[in-house]
């Protein structure tokens, strides 16, 4: 009798089990392959830590003098915010220099600023990055407030003792509510910076539209008095600007005979911290869309 063909299904799996019986080693390979397939360790640090040194020398490594120019820029405009008050007034609104009152409400401006307008372009300076797998737009915001945070905060304390060792200020250095107002001048500036991302994606009109808007910051978050020396209901008023809470936390830990009632945690951490939230939750969901935009 004479048996059915073999179908070459059943040929070509007997044929590959007799290749793996007669070569042990490629069994062992397949076995390994899928270990390989599998994403790297650390995957979305890898990413971050690329993107931080990509930003390190396309903003710093390529102009003359690198971060030099971090320091040089904060300092002369004190300088020129103390010379020219100076003229006018003769006495500093806080301490006995001009120099050092005006550094204590120059920085943590400064430090939003930069945190802000460098979170807001994120996604725009990374977009070819973004066609990777391994690169997702959340890394891209999280490089740039890294490296930004950490320079911000090196050139505030360089620029800081720089003048109490050449000046006279009397200052008294508390790190609790010094520390405390970096963070959340950072935070405001990173949350605004979220909602800009979003906001200048969706509609590019946006960005025209908050630099006029955000033009009279500098002159109501106390950068140039303190809130004491406005009337009570102007005060009032500018209290509701969650920079002054900042730039007032900061000078508290730098005046010894500042109090600074006027500071609100809840209310400064809650404008930066629910600025992010709303950035990052509305980013999550239109980046494709922010991207396309730009």
């Amino acid at each position: 009798m004479t048996l059915p063909p073999v179908s070459s299904v059943e040929s070509e799996s007997s044929s590959t089990s007799l290749a793996v019986s007669l070569n042990p080693t490629h069994a062992a390979t397949s076995q390994l392959l899928p270990q390989t397939l599998k994403p790297p360790r650390f995957q979305s640090l890898r990413s971050i830590t690329a993107l931080v040194l990509r930003e390190m020398e396309s903003t710093y490594g390529r102009q003359p003098g690198g971060y030099v120019w971090a320091i040089l820029k904060p300092v002369g405009m004190i300088l020129l915010l103390s010379l020219a008050f100076s003229m006018i007034v003769h006495k500093p609104p806080l301490g006995v220099s001009f120099i050092f009152f005006y550094a204590t409400g120059f920085l943590p401006f400064d430090i939003y600023t930069t945190m802000s307008s460098s979170i807001s372009t994120a996604l725009s300076y990374s977009r070819p990055l973004l066609s990777y797998p391994r690169v997702t737009w959340i890394d891209t915001i999280i490089a740039r407030a890294v490296l930004n945070g950490l320079t911000q905060f090196i050139v505030f304390f360089l620029v800081i003792f720089g003048i109490i060792l050449l000046y006279e200020t009397r200052s008294r250095i508390d790190m609790g509510p010094l520390l405390l107002g970096l963070i959340m001048v950072m935070t405001i500036g990173i949350g605004v910076g979220t909602v800009n991302a979003l906001l200048i994606g969706l509609y590019p009109v946006w960005g025209m539209i908050w630099g006029i808007l955000s033009r009279p910051l500098f002159l109501i978050s106390g950068v140039l008095f303190i809130p004491e020396m406005m009337p009570h209901d102007v005060a009032r008023y500018l209290t509701w600007n969650p920079l002054i809470h900042a730039v007032g936390l900061i000078r508290q830990g730098l005046f010894p005979t500042y109090d600074a009632p006027y500071v609100s945690l809840v209310y400064g951490f809650g404008v930066g911290i629910g600025l992010c939230a709303i950035g990052l939750i509305f980013l999550g969901a239109n980046y494709k869309t922010v991207l396309q935009q730009q």
